[in-house]
């Protein structure tokens, strides 16, 4: 019982990195030189759906995948 319960989380745990990996890869990088501060700075001010754009989605799911990976991680190694 022990054994399968270890690796279904196994299995879980392999899913939740490759999630955690695209979630990753998908976001739009923070640093463009001086035109991108000038850029991120004129889109904050005119941007007002900033928190239902695409990289603040990303963003969440990024840390809840994140949170998720670590507990499950901690469970494995008390298994």
């Amino acid at each position: 019982m022990s054994e399968t319960v270890r690796l279904i989380l196994t299995i879980i745990q392999v899913i939740i990195s490759v999630l955690l990996v695209l979630t990753v890869i998908f976001q739009s990088g923070k640093q463009a030189g001086m035109s991108g501060s000038i850029d991120g700075a004129a889109d904050t001010f005119f941007g007002k759906n900033k928190a239902r754009s695409l990289d603040a989605k990303l963003e969440k799911m990024t840390t809840v995948v994140a949170i998720c990976f670590i507990v499950l991680t901690f469970v494995l190694t008390i298994l």
